[in-house]
């Protein structure tokens, strides 16, 4: 193999791991975005739980009310 000849296929090799590298670079920008997005959902969300939860809560104690003013009203009668 003649040094011409191993030169050109370590610089091939080259193009190709500096090709493959840069796609992977590509790839973990992209996987950073998804991540830093699908956070920033996930907050969203859980805010939006703890509301309704909340809420939930505010219902429950209504109706238990209601309950409980309906069931006097019977014992009246």
């Amino acid at each position: 193999m003649s040094s011409e000849h191993g030169n050109e296929h370590y610089e091939r090799e080259l193009n190709r791991l500096e090709k493959s590298l840069d796609e992977l670079v590509g790839v973990c920008a992209q996987l950073r975005r998804e991540n830093q997005s699908l956070r920033q959902r996930q907050a969203k969300l859980m805010a939006e739980r703890a509301s309704l939860l909340h809420k939930d809560e505010q219902v429950r104690g209504r109706v238990e009310a209601m309950i409980d003013r309906l069931k006097a009203m019977e014992e009246t009668t």
